[in-house]
């Protein structure tokens, strides 16, 4: 057992180095990965989008220096701590080196590999959904409280990352329910721990009341311009693409869980997959979403594939890992931007991929790259211009300006890079930037950053005489291509007030 916790050690060390390699160092951190770190520079107990636990890591990432390096090392480590406690499962339940390596690859060459290199929610959501289901395996193998505890901790911490946590909650507790493990609803322990949780996930409880629950205004957002155009179709076939190169391993998990006797103990992870499964095809959800659900089922799956192959089938392991590594290598492409746009783009259309759906994007149209690496060129490039811009104002006119983007990636990654520029702090009122607005203002002139000119509705803009496209950025396969810089000048004596005005109507939606 000594040698297989060696090595079940070195595999989540590599998980965690391999991902640098991969990644071509021209890509720029995502869209919403400037979201999370401006976070971090704007502590509090939650946010509009999401709880506060990723903002931890952000002011983390902010504090050593905000490099590429610490972007990336907080979802990879989660990554190998996700595999840790999957490879935990398989050595509890008599699993060995094979059913480890079977439990590994998932995490470097299915979907896997790019949630645990993007700096967001999801990477710390999945790993407390996993950490929920290790606790309540353990629980069933040794009957200790201690892991319920656990357990408890567990769902409180997940639930200060994302709150998706809550539904998987509420999943395997129905399955524990309808199984032979009801009895667990009897031991004290259990609702000792749902207090634990409780007192740990107070807090953003108590910061969404004071803000009118932002989370509901952000998922009816959510519902009305994006979880619409997902169809139950396009939400299955997500569910095979994600993990196509190993989808054996989870399959053969859920079977083990749902039909062999050695897995009737337990068999209800194998029902809150199928809950969960059913819940997201009746909320619309996105694919990804259950992404949180198959850590557990690769467990189960490896330590089954394992304990079916031996003797005479053994040559079926070498079958199966030839099968993920050529599907692997020709997928990867797809799950990191592992070349320039350029290369990925004539990759996509000679191999094929370009008509497997991973080009759609969320306006369900076709496009050259994937819509994760087009939102990860271009910040750069925009915040020099915007201070080329800026700079290009006379002095009396540039300290009071105001620079306002259109929305929360481009406002944070003007303020990642606009600090070599030394360029004043940017706002939005795009999602969480909205909170942090300033109250009173001073302005005479507006730098405004983003594809669309005001409207006959936006009266902020109206206070100025004049207005001049500066540039846009030209970049065909970045998603922010075409953005504009545009300068309103020569303001009204009442502008000030009419912002602050507006400003303030913004955020009592959200203040009490």
């Amino acid at each position: 057992m000594k040698q297989y916790t060696k090595l079940l050690y070195l595999l989540a060390l590599l998980r965690l180095i391999i991902p640098y390699f991969l990644q071509d160092s021209i890509y720029q951190p995502h869209r919403d990965e400037f979201l999370y770190l401006s976070e971090g520079s704007h502590m509090a107990w939650g946010y509009m989008e999401v709880p506060p636990m990723l903002s931890v890591f952000a002011w983390l990432t902010n504090f050593f220096g905000g490099s590429m390096f610490w972007i990336k090392f907080w979802p990879s480590l989660f990554g190998s701590l996700t595999f840790l406690l999957v490879g935990r499962i398989i050595l509890s339940l008599g699993g060995r080196a094979f059913a480890l390596v079977l439990g590994w690859l998932p995490f470097l060459i299915d979907g896997y590999v790019r949630v645990f290199f993007l700096f967001q929610p999801n990477c710390i959501e999945i790993f407390f959904w996993t950490l929920i289901g290790f606790s309540l395996v353990r629980y069933i193998q040794t009957s200790q409280n201690k892991w319920l505890y656990l357990f408890g901790v567990a769902v409180g911490l997940g639930l200060l990352s994302k709150y998706t946590v809550a539904f998987y909650t509420a999943c395997i507790l129905v399955s524990l329910l309808i199984t032979r493990h009801r009895r667990i609803f009897l031991n004290k322990h259990l609702y000792y721990a749902g207090a634990i949780a409780f007192l740990i996930f107070l807090p953003n409880l108590l910061w969404q009341y004071n803000h009118r629950f932002p989370v509901f205004f952000h998922m009816h957002e959510l519902q009305e311009y994006q979880l619409q155009y997902v169809s139950p179709v396009s939400f299955i076939a997500g569910q095979i693409f994600m993990n196509l190169p190993m989808i054996f391993v989870w399959v053969a998990g859920l079977f083990f869980l749902v039909f062999a006797e050695r897995g009737k103990p337990y068999r209800a992870f194998g029902w809150a997959y199928i809950l969960i499964i059913i819940f997201l095809l009746v909320m619309h959800g996105k694919d990804y979403y259950a992404l949180g659900a198959y850590p557990i089922l690769f467990a189960f799956g490896a330590y089954h594939l394992e304990a079916v192959t031996t003797g005479r089938l053994k040559w079926a392991r070498y079958a199966m890992l030839i099968f993920g590594l050529i599907l692997g290598a020709y997928a990867m492409p797809v799950a990191l931007p592992v070349a320039k746009p350029e290369t990925l783009h004539k990759y996509y259309e000679k191999s094929g991929v370009a008509n497997t759906g991973a080009l759609t994007w969320e306006d369900q149209q076709k496009h050259p790259l994937p819509q994760d690496f087009a939102d990860m060129m271009g910040w750069k490039e925009i915040a020099l211009k915007t201070a080329d811009v800026f700079y290009g104002l006379h002095d009396s006119i540039r300290i009071h300006t105001l620079i306002y983007c259109r929305s929360y990636g481009v406002a944070g990654a003007i303020n990642y890079y606009g600090k070599q520029y030394r360029l004043p702090e940017v706002y939005s009122g795009n999602a969480t930037f909205l909170l942090w607005m300033p109250d009173t203002y001073k302005v005479k002139a507006i730098i405004l950053v983003g594809h669309d000119l005001p409207d006959s509705t936006e009266t902020a803009y109206k206070q100025f005489a004049t207005y001049s496209v500066v540039d846009s950025l030209n970049m065909p396969l970045a998603r922010e291509n075409g953005i504009k810089f545009t300068v309103f000048r020569n303001p009204t004596d009442s502008v000030n007030e009419v912002i602050e005005r507006i400003v303030a109507e913004h955020k009592k939606r959200f203040i009490r």
